[in-house]
């Protein structure tokens, strides 16, 4: 292969925690040398990032406190799913050339040790199956996210009616889709008429509230007027209110996110009508989609199915520009600006 080591590699680290909303202020962009093949240590496998997966669980990851994975440390790269090529590998299990997805950070080249590749999920990625942007979004963590919230949490049966919130977002356009493969009525909440259109007409959603355009309570009595069987929740807030009030008997309200409360710099709003769940026996479980991984090839094996022959769309809002992009594009998810899963392209193969 040509010599790296006159390649730089440039950063975006963690400069500080921010306080709302993270600004570019918040970060600190950093170069440091691209190692070339014989600089590798055995195991050691060099990836060039091509595009990166922004989540709203990046919010979560810049908080100093206990969660479900620890915070990114201060100076640190931001920790960030993607998919790559491999520019070079001391790893049997992996060549130049292959397309892989890992926990690459916001950088332009991730050099990765034999014992981080399973802690940093490397995998070679399958471009029969899926586009490099549909391997980040159906088919890569957000689509694993709908899939095991969905069916294992939802537990779903034909002629049940599901809501979810984010629909036109990346968990909640596989949730919905993947619903009504399995029978149930869906119907999504979305900001805007544009994200409804398109969920209805496009994903083959039955309905969508516009939260943008009126109340939520009063979108759920006209489009599930028989209740709620299965909430999946990404917005929490208001909207977790609302539907709480509309629930049935024995209902599954699955919390995945809460984007409205992220950026939040007051404490974070719980639901005001929780006693929902005593008065209808329902059940409210929270789902982090690591607890899957291990089971992660029968859901892309499924979802790829559904791909292939229609049943399933993937929509990804991609934004070209680099990591120097990275504090603006990231800023897209919480605004609502992003249309479909947000990737950022960092080069091509």
């Amino acid at each position: 292969m040509n010599t790296t080591t006159s390649l730089v590699n440039h950063q975006v680290r963690l400069a500080s925690r921010p306080v709302g909303e993270a600004t570019r202020a918040n970060w600190q962009f950093t170069t440091e040398p691209v190692p070339d093949a014989a600089q590798l240590a055995d195991g050691e496998v060099l990836v060039k990032t091509l595009a990166l997966s922004l989540d709203p669980a990046m919010r979560g990851w810049m908080n100093e406190g206990k969660s479900y994975i620890p915070p990114v440390g201060i100076g640190e790269v931001m920790r960030a799913g993607g998919i790559g090529v491999v520019v070079a590998s001391k790893h049997p299990g992996f060549r130049p050339g292959e397309q892989v997805s890992a926990g690459l950070g916001v950088q332009e080249y991730a050099r990765i040790g034999a014992a981080e590749a399973k802690r940093f999920g490397l995998f070679r990625i399958d471009p029969r199956l899926g586009t490099a942007t549909q391997w980040l979004n159906v088919l890569g963590m957000p689509g694993m996210t709908g899939y095991f919230g969905l069916l294992d949490v939802g537990a779903p049966s034909a002629g049940e009616t599901v809501v979810v919130s984010g629909a036109a977002g990346a968990v909640g356009q596989t949730v919905g889709q993947l619903a009504k493969i399995k029978g149930c009525r869906v119907v999504g909440i979305a900001g805007g008429p544009a994200k409804c259109e398109w969920v209805v007409h496009e994903l083959g959603f039955d309905a969508c509230i516009d939260y943008k355009a009126g109340p939520v309570r009063d979108g759920l009595k006209q489009h599930a007027p028989g209740g709620v069987d299965i909430y999946f929740d990404n917005v929490g807030g208001e909207i977790l209110d609302a539907v709480l009030a509309r629930i049935n008997r024995k209902a599954r309200i699955v919390i995945c996110g809460a984007i409205s409360q992220y950026n939040n710099t007051t404490p974070v709003q719980g639901p005001k009508n929780y006693l929902s769940l005593l008065v209808n026996r329902a059940r409210m479980e929270g789902m982090v989609v690591f607890d899957y991984a291990d089971r992660y090839p029968i859901a892309v094996a499924e979802l790829a199915g559904y791909l292939k022959d229609g049943r399933m769309k993937s929509k990804e809002d991609v934004v070209e520009g680099g990591v120097a992009a990275f504090p603006e594009t990231l800023a897209r998810l919480f605004s609502g600006q992003n249309f479909g899963k947000l990737v950022l392209q960092v080069a091509h193969a």
